[in-house]
């Protein structure tokens, strides 16, 4: 499911190209940069949890930002490495649970919007986001490409932050119930989607049939003796 088109993205990479450029020239550790964007992150889900929904998604769109930059100025400068994409990675669950979590405990302390319900939806939803994360990660552990499934991180970023800040909890909170819960039911088929993505890249490759040539040479021979022996005995 490709919610963001290509020319969105360029469009949101040209748009960020003075910050990057302004890190590169400052000499912005990416890390650092993932660091900052990860606590920004964690006030928007203090901010969801407290009630103030379309603060929060305005908050989280521009934190969105950080995702974008620390790959684009480790790129530049020359320091991508591994371990820096495990704590880009690690710190991407920290900033979905603290989100997912901080929805979760606005439904918790307000039962008008569907209390114990949409509590029970943002677990799963946690839940959910996880296992497409770790679903992913181990497969690449197996040498399996897995990038499959209905919703990637960026889209679930837009969905967690657009439709918050334009619609907060207009409509009696229903904008805001419906994206929960599509994101719990394409983070559970996404997770499913790549389970099978990995089965199917563990199963061993049929083997080629085997063809049995036969040696027509000894059998013509065969043949010709047969005939010699047929007429020396005056059969």
């Amino acid at each position: 499911m490709k919610i963001l088109p290509d020319w969105l993205k360029a469009g949101y990479l040209r748009v960020i190209e003075p910050a990057a450029q302004w890190l590169v020239r400052h000499n912005v550790h990416p890390n650092t940069i993932t660091t900052v964007g990860t606590l920004c992150t964690i006030g928007c889900g203090v901010l969801y949890g407290l009630g103030h929904i379309r603060v929060g998604g305005w908050l989280l769109g521009l934190t969105a930002l950080f995702d974008v930059l620390d790959g684009e100025v480790a790129r530049r400068t020359e320091r991508s490495s591994v371990f820096g994409a495990f704590y880009d990675s690690t710190l991407d669950r920290i900033a979905d649970g603290v989100v997912l979590g901080g929805l979760a405990v606005f439904f918790a302390t307000r039962s008008e919007w569907w209390g114990v319900p949409m509590v029970g939806t943002c677990v799963l939803a946690l839940i959910g986001s996880f296992l497409t994360s770790y679903t992913r990660a181990r497969a690449e552990g197996l040498g399996i490409d897995a990038r499959v499934g209905m919703l990637q991180r960026p889209e679930r970023v837009v969905l967690l932050s657009a439709p918050q800040a334009f619609f907060g909890l207009a409509f009696h909170g229903l904008v805001l119930i419906a994206i929960i819960v599509l994101l719990t039911v394409t983070a559970w088929i996404t997770a499913a989607q790549r389970v099978k993505a990995v089965h199917e890249g563990l199963q061993p490759e049929p083997a080629e049939p085997v063809r049995v040539l036969h040696d027509t040479t000894r059998a013509r021979s065969f043949g010709a003796h047969s005939r010699r022996r047929f007429i020396a005995k005056g059969e």
